[in-house]
This record gives C-alpha cells, sequence and structure tokens, in this order.
C-alpha cells in the first residue's frame, strides 16, 4: 500500500506519493501532460513511457549534469510551444535531480508558469530534490545560479526504479540521507548505522521505503517553515557550499553526492575546530560515509586555494561571506559565516 506525506503550503499544498508500482498512477494523470526525461531513462523505460503517457510528445535531453543548461530549459520550452501546449499543460518530470530541476524550471517560466510533477527516479531525487520545489539550472560560473522557486503539483516515488540504478547512483543518495540524518534526525543516523552494509548491493525495499519517507517527512516540515529559504532551510545545503565547490572544479566527474559527502567531512572538521561537534561524532559520521562508500578526502589535485575560490561563488554567500552549515551534534545543525583561514584548515584536515 503506498504512504502519503503532504507538504502543507496552502493553495500550494501537494502529496508525495509512496510507494511499489506508484509510478502506474501516472497513466492516470488528467489533462495535456509533456514528460521531460534524459537518454538514460529513456533507454530503460522508453516502453513505460509510452504505455503511460501514450502518444503525448515527449522532450529527452542527453543524461548528465552537461545538459543543466539554460540552452536546454529554452529547448523544452521550445518543444512545448511547437506541441501547442497552452498554460493548462502539465510538465512531468521523469528522472534524477538534473531532470527534475530543469523541468521544474521550464515549467516556472513556460507562459509565466504552467503545472509540474515529478517522478524521480534516483535515489537521491527521491530523497531530496523532487520535494521543496527548488528548480534551476547551473552557470559555468557555479552550480544552481539560475532557477526559481516552483512547488510540483504531485510527487509520485516508486522504489522500484532503485532496482536499475548502478551502485554509484545509491551510495549519492545516501550521501542526502546521511546529511538528513545529520542535521535534523539522530534517530535516522542511527539507523543508518545499524547494518550500512545493507545499505548498498542487494536493496532491502521495505527498508528503503521507510527511509524515504522519513526523509520526505522531515524536508516537508522545513519546506512548510521556510520555503524559500529565509531561515531554517538553509540547514538543508549542509555539506553543500564545500561539495558543489569540488563538483564544480571536478568538471563533474564526482557526483553531487560525492561532493557533499567530501563536503559534510569538511563542514564536520571546522565544527570540531567552533567547537560546535564533538570529535567522537565527527568520527560516526565518517564512518558511516565511507561504511557506503562514500568518499571523505579532498582529491590531492584540488588545491585549497582552489576550493575557497569556487566556494566564493556559492549562491547562498552574503554580503562576501560564505555561509556554511554545521553540525552542532547528530540531530541539529546552524549556518555560521567563518573566517577564510578557518575554512582553509577544514580542507587542509581532509585533504588527500
Amino acid at each position: 500500500m503506498a504512504e502519503v506525506v503532504r507538504v502543507g503550503l496552502g493553495e500550494r499544498a501537494y502529496d508525495i506519493v509512496i510507494g511499489s508500482g506508484v509510478r502506474e498512477r501516472a497513466a492516470e494523470l488528467q489533462g495535456r501532460l509533456f514528460p521531460v526525461t534524459d537518454s538514460r531513462v529513456e533507454e530503460l523505460y522508453g516502453s513505460w513511457l509510452k504505455s503511460c503517457f501514450g502518444a503525448a510528445e515527449r522532450f529527452v535531453f542527453p543524461a548528465g549534469e552537461g545538459s543543466k543548461t539554460f540552452l536546454t530549459v529554452e529547448e523544452i520550452c521550445r518543444a512545448a510551444a511547437r506541441a501547442r501546449l497552452d498554460r493548462k499543460a502539465c510538465f512531468v518530470a521523469v528522472g534524477g535531480g538534473v531532470t527534475g530541476d530543469m523541468t521544474g524550471f521550464a515549467a516556472a517560466i513556460y507562459m509565466r508558469g504552467v503545472d509540474f510533477i515529478q517522478i524521480p527516479t534516483t535515489l537521491l531525487a527521491m530523497v531530496d530534490s523532487s520535494v521543496g520545489g527548488k528548480t534551476g539550472v547551473d552557470l559555468p560560473e557555479g552550480k544552481n545560479l539560475i532557477g526559481a522557486f516552483h512547488q510540483p503539483k504531485l510527487v509520485l516515488i516508486d522504489p522500484d526504479f532503485l532496482n536499475s540504478l548502478p551502485e554509484r547512483e545509491i551510495r549519492c543518495g545516501l550521501a542526502e540521507i546521511i546529511k538528513t540524518g545529520v542535521i535534523l534526525d539522530a534517530e535516522l543516523f542511527a539507523a543508518l548505522e545499524r547494518e550500512p552494509a545493507s545499505l548498498t548491493g542487494h536493496l532491502d525495499p521495505c527498508r528503503y521505503t521507510k527511509i524515504i519517507r522519513r526523509c520526505c517527512e522531515l524536508k516537508a516540515g522545513v519546506v512548510e517553515a521556510d520555503e524559500r529559504e529565509a531561515g531554517l532551510r538553509a540547514i538543508l545545503n549542509y555539506g553543500h557550499t564545500f561539495g558543489h565547490a569540488v563538483e564544480a572544479l571536478s568538471g563533474f566527474s564526482i557526483s553531487h553526492g560525492e561532493g557533499v559527502a567530501i563536503g559534510m567531512t569538511a563542514a564536520a572538521e571546522l565544527a570540531v575546530a567552533r567547537g560546535s561537534l564533538t570529535r567522537a561524532d565527527a568520527e560516526r559520521q565518517r564512518r558511516l560515509l565511507e561504511a557506503v562508500g562514500l568518499p571523505v578526502k579532498l582529491p590531492r589535485e584540488y588545491s585549497v586555494p582552489a576550493v575557497l575560490e569556487a566556494m566564493t561563488r556559492d549562491k547562498k554567500n552574503a554580503g562576501g561571506r560564505i555561509r556554511v552549515v554545521l553540525p552542532e551534534g547528530i540531530g541539529r545543525a546552524g549556518v555560521v559565516t567563518p573566517e577564510v583561514p578557518e575554512l582553509a584548515a577544514a580542507l587542509e584536515a581532509i585533504h588527500a
């Protein structure tokens, strides 16, 4: 039986429906639908997309972070225009975070805003990016520098999609799950510490359904309290300021989840140095990240000055100061504006 998490945002409220087989509910959606997906999902699920959406024209872009540009969003919108979609159309994002971010952004600006639905196919998108209405694309100067807040009308999360994911993609999703435990839920973190080996390899669908639901509940609560990141929602960026910089320097050969894991490790070192986190808790985080196969070292080829320079372009900075999220124990976190030497020391501590 499917489980439902409600994101309570008044007129913009929506349901997150979680369960095996819920993808089939897409066939019941009403209205003029415009599916958007990437080449990898098209390869794996093209026949399902066709059976589900019938003759609806769909847009397929090359898989990968390199496609997450304003040019691709323009192409999505032009395809919608050629299909003569009007303001009652509904875009449907079928894929990972890149697909969801771009489809949501295209929906936000097409005819000044149309509805969209999220059907995430990766673990990372299921537990994080498909919920909360953050949409956007990258610039050469940094990640997600163009975008809009645009909430979906519905999120359908089918854990059966996880069976087709390579293990690296599972690990990337686990980075966001561990992040959620560190900043919001000590019980979730402790549950992940128990049998971490079972989180990779042969996946337990029952366990993952519970984990996905809990992450969605936690994120929904944060989004309800601070939809546009004026305060509390900023803590969801734990590990991201460091991590986005490392991703960008690597030309995205380091994935988002891997960058976040490295960033969480650097942030924990900074928190220990500032006295907000015990060394024991920093080690708990490091051990769990390593146990699921995530990196905890800044690769030697990326210099500390280069990472710091990339961090200055982060969209979350304010007043010319780099803002980072630091844990205050397992299960809670806050936002600080450390001095550059502090940031450098944290990066040096994890430099390979």
